[in-house]
């Protein structure tokens, strides 16, 4: 069986096999993320061999972006109920074929469906499985975990940015993609280094399952060994499968969680378009193309730094309880650097910008799954951050080509990257409030609940309880019935 394979552990590990871990889903970010980002690159290339405007040429990027992360539930489905390792495997497979087949591409609609839908179902597959298994590996250097994975993107961006324009420049954008489709295979390698874990806690994810009627003795004695996801559950009845789908998605009634849910939905509409655009804004203020690429490259680099100086500071001991607003500061200053570049029209201004925005957008993208996970909990980490991702799904699909429709109507990029940089700042504005207004419920509810205490007064006549707040607590209830029934056998 597969889970009687899992290594059990009282704990995160924090280290053994979890730096292999980290490893395999550094090169996850790489092969999906960072060539996401490089598809920018063939932005150009595109427009002027097809002949199309900015907003039906955007779509390309747009739909891959999409596609990623509205099948990350997916992704996480494969993970919980069959085995992470297969699921990556079978999008690197999925990934690589949509390349390759993009290479023969004849018009923008099917680079739509080959480029955009199957190369993101692909990276959805590996995407969120990977970044779920770090957090099952670590907890006291979660941060720092999520920090180094994470910053596969911004190395591979580097790397990967000159190289495609290289790729481009001596085989041509075709050629180029069907190298780029033989790179993504190193998925599949990825995918082997995934190796399952059992906490305890995970199997701390349903007690309630244990007293129900439909389960049996049997699986009851499985379920004290195993997670709620575990593969085993697929085999037992339709009602304690529904039970099991409940408990996984548990948490999107959360408070917290909502609002972390609507602010990502701004954050995504904001920071979609940067990659898209940077280097065709760059381009039309009068940078070479080697410069433009070089742009990118900067971004890359620096938001390798952002990812692994952020992942550490924020697990010291001083800032590890202001993770969250730590969260916010980054946001906000992407957004407030998008509010900047309009104004920003040669090389040397362009380049302060790429370090400025890099270095936040990889702070925010560490603490993304480490906000996640501080929400909802470690158990539910895999199915919360593939609805966390899939949230990025109509953002992505939508703020290209409605920033390449505003560039079209005014002929400018100024609407757009205002647009892009407000959205960031709302987005970190309305988790700030929140954040204010729990704190300041909190501050309240104790004295609340102290003035409560004081007023209560019980009364008991025979085997009545009266209360002069009709306050009185459950378990109070059945302490006074027990008291009152022994009274009255004496």
């Amino acid at each position: 069986m597969a889970s009687s394979r899992r290594t059990r552990h009282a704990g995160p590990p924090d280290g053994g096999w979890g730096w292999m871990i980290v490893a395999g889903c550094f090169l996850v970010t790489i092969c999906t993320r960072a060539v996401t980002r490089c598809i920018s690159i063939f932005f150009v290339e595109f427009q002027a061999y097809f002949g199309q405007d900015y907003a039906r040429t955007a779509w390309i990027h747009s739909i891959v972006d999409c596609a990623t992360m509205l099948c990350a539930p997916l992704g996480s489905l494969i993970s919980n109920h069959v085995s992470c390792q297969v699921g990556i495997m079978l999008g690197g497979l999925l990934a690589s074929t949509g390349l390759i087949l993009s290479s023969f591409a004849t018009s923008l609609e099917h680079l739509y469906l080959s480029l955009g839908v199957l190369t993101g179902l692909g990276f959805a597959l590996c995407y969120s499985p990977a970044i779920a298994m770090v957090g099952k590996y670590f907890n006291k250097r979660k941060a720092l975990a999520y920090g180094i994975a994470m910053s596969g993107s911004g190395i591979g961006t580097f790397i990967l940015a000159p190289v495609v324009q290289l790729l481009i420049e001596q085989f041509s954008w075709r050629g180029a993609l069907l190298i780029l489709g033989g790179f993504v295979l190193n998925l599949c390698v990825c995918g082997a280094l995934m190796r399952p874990i059992s906490l305890k806690e995970d199997c701390k994810a349903a007690p309630e399952l244990l007293e129900q009627n439909y389960v049996s003795e049997t699986e009851k004695q499985d379920l004290k060994r195993m997670s709620i996801s575990s593969p085993l559950i697929k085999l037992w009845p339709r009602e304690c499968l529904c039970y099991c789908s409940w408990k996984e998605y548990d948490f999107l009634l959360m408070p917290g969680f909502m609002v972390l849910a609507v602010s990502i939905l701004f954050m995504a509409y904001g920071c979609s378009p940067l990659f898209v655009y940077l280097v065709p804004y760059a381009l039309s203020v009068g940078v070479s193309h080697h410069q433009a690429a070089f742009l990118m490259s900067i971004l890359g680099v620096v938001d390798i730094i952002g990812n692994i100086t952020f992942g550490w500071l924020t697990d010291r001991r001083c800032l590890k309880k202001h993770r969250y607003f730590c969260y916010l500061f980054a946001v906000g200053m992407d957004g407030l650097s998008c509010l900047f570049l309009p104004v920003l029209q040669s090389f040397p201004l362009l380049v302060p910008f790429s370090f400025t925005f890099g270095y936040f957008d990889g702070a925010y993208v560490t603490l993304i799954p480490v906000v996640t996970a501080d929400a909802v909990g470690t158990p539910l980490l895999s199915s919360a951050l593939g609805v966390v991702y899939f949230l990025h799904a109509i953002p992505y699909l939508v703020s290209p080509p409605v920033a390449g429709w505003l560039v079209d109507t005014t002929g400018s990029y100024t609407a757009s990257f205002l647009l892009c940089g407000f959205s960031m700042i709302f987005s970190s504005a309305l988790l700030c409030f929140a954040r204010l207004a729990k704190k300041i419920k909190r501050t309240h509810l104790p004295s609340l609940t102290g003035n409560t205490a004081l007023k209560q007064h019980i009364w008991t006549n025979g085997a009545i309880a009266y209360s002069v707040t009709a306050e009185l607590d459950q378990r109070d209830v059945e302490f006074l019935a027990v008291d009152t029934n022994s009274f009255s056998k004496r």
